[in-house]
């Protein structure tokens, strides 16, 4: 054990007699058994007065490579233990505990769950897109990346968040447990009626423009189906998550590596499925019951004071209730430029419809595991506001982020290996199920797999840099980074999957009605 900064009870020059110091000192400075080295520094604030306050710094290598930091202070309010955090690193080392075999491990079984999910879900829109309301109310299709990004603005963000705090070890107290977990179900329920319904207005405006026309029965069925999905889809993954990050934490599994696949995975099957039933329940009801979609409205509406009033109440959500609304909004609005391109591109090409949440899927999966690993990584290390020191620029040149030999740029090196086979899986899997319009010619199969690689590639990239800087900024990355990286997912798979269809079309190698 080594010791450093170690100032004993008998070396103070003032206090030495008071018995508060002397025994706040001989239980701060044992350590735990578990450790092999610990650095302590001890500061006595007024030490001749009745409450001395001590507060001591300590730095920890468990045996398991954890780092632990620990501050304690000594009052007659507070005494002992004020504030744990757990983390993976030190200011100066950058996060290395894990190989990249372990990551691979780790990150692949809920990748490729995840990606059926997806497929699941592109079979839905493939289906549902025939279907008499979205033929009719085609601003359906505006809300669909909308309303999948829920789980990158909602679902990945509160996974991002319980994640970091159960690698800091917050989530072990049953208490505080209990009542993180009402606060952040509440808050997505208050955020998930919010983004529903400015969804909807956004669908109903971009319709509108182009068309000319407004029709109020579209616009409240378009609005109802919204707020109805988002808070049941919110609801259901978000007890799941929940559920996962525990089970995780029980297993010695990281938490980053597994949440955000499983989020992803059943995130666009079940908001796409909902969306769908409920739309279509809506718009069959228009003609006798006219009172049904406006009564949804008005109820969800009336609603928002009381999740509002719970989070607020919450320690654990206030802070976010307050500041956490701009990266939702930005994100729902670039996810609905992402639903503008998609309703253009599949009244022309009706084969995107199954490969668009399958590309946009995959690409927002590997990019929240990244940007949570790396805010993991933020929260352990440094204090917000502050970069470690092995970060000497957040603004770095690719090279750097994905070929450096440890760190996070190799597991952005691993998360890209995975995105090849792991398309090859999925693509060949609609093609089993004989789904979709389109026929895997090599032409094809080069030109998805090159757009999904460039798609991945360049979230990556712009996740690195943008955690760090939201970090420098004082920004919480658990809170803002993620919906803006599956809303960036969106917009640039679609758009590169929309370019792809138009240069299949111009080479000649054109739709071939498969599974019609």
């Amino acid at each position: 054990m080594v010791l450093g900064n170690e100032k004993k009870p008998e070396d103070l020059e003032k206090g030495e007699n008071n018995p508060m110091i002397v025994k706040a000192l001989e239980a701060q400075i044992v350590p735990p058994s578990t450790a092999t080295a610990e650095e302590l520094e001890v500061v006595v604030e007024n030490p001749d007065s009745a409450n001395p306050v001590i507060t001591t710094k300590i730095k920890i290598k468990e045996g398991d490579g954890l780092y632990e930091e620990r501050s304690t202070s000594s009052s007659d309010d507070d005494q002992g233990l004020s504030l744990i955090q757990r983390g993976v690193c030190d200011e100066d080392t950058e996060p290395d505990k894990e190989t990249s075999l372990a990551i691979l491990m780790q990150v692949m079984l809920p990748f490729l769950v995840a990606g059926l999910g997806m497929v699941g879900a592109g079979l839905v829109l493939d289906l549902v897109q025939h279907w008499d309301v979205f033929r009719v109310v085609s601003e359906l299709f505006i809300m669909v990346p909308a309303l999948l990004g829920l789980k990158g603005n909602l679902e990945m963000t509160l996974a991002s968040r319980l994640s970091t705090h159960a690698n800091l070890g917050h989530l072990d107290k049953r208490e505080e447990c209990v009542s993180m977990i009402i606060g952040n179900l509440a808050l997505i329920q208050c955020q998930a009626i919010v983004v529903g319904f400015l969804a909807s207005v956004a669908a109903v405006v971009m319709g509108w423009i182009p068309e000319g026309a407004f029709d109020i029965i579209h616009a409240l069925l378009l609005c109802a189906s919204a707020l109805v999905t988002a808070s049941f889809a919110s609801f259901i993954l978000g007890v799941i998550m929940v559920g996962v990050i525990l089970l995780s934490r029980k297993c010695s599994i990281n938490p980053d590596n597994v949440a955000t696949p499983i989020a992803a995975s059943l995130g666009d099957l079940t908001t796409l499925g909902l969306l769908a039933w409920i739309a279509s329940l809506l718009y069959e009801a228009k003609d006798n019951d006219h009172w049904l979609s406006p009564l949804v409205v008005v109820g969800y509406i009336m609603s928002l004071p009381l999740w509002i009033w719970l989070a607020s109440r919450n320690k654990h959500t206030k802070e976010v209730l307050y500041s956490g609304w701009t990266p939702v909004i930005c994100a729902m609005m670039i996810s609905s430029l992402g639903g503008l391109i998609l309703d253009f591109a599949v009244s022309s090409y009706k084969g995107i419809a199954v490969f668009q949440p399958v590309i946009n899927g995959v690409g927002g999966n590997l990019v929240a595991v990244q940007a949570s690993r790396i805010s993991t990584a933020l929260h352990s290390a440094a204090p917000l506001g502050k970069l470690p020191k092995y970060v000497a620029s957040f603004c770095i040149n690719p090279c750097s982020a994905f070929c450096a030999r440890a760190g996070h740029p190799r597991t952005a090196r691993v998360l890209l290996l995975l995105v090849v086979p792991g398309h090859l899986v999925f693509m060949y899997t609609i093609s089993y199920l004989k789904a979709g319009h389109t026929s895997l010619t090599p032409i094809f199969v080069v030109t998805y797999l090159l757009a999904a690689f460039l798609q991945v590639s360049i979230l990556l990239y712009v996740a690195h840099i943008m955690v760090h800087w939201m970090w420098k900024a004082s920004i919480d990355p658990d809170n803002s980074a993620i919906p803006y990286l599956t809303a960036l997912g969106d917009l640039l798979g679609t758009g590169l999957l929309a370019m792809a269809f138009h240069l299949l079309y111009v080479v000649g190698d054109r739709d071939a009605d498969v599974g019609d």
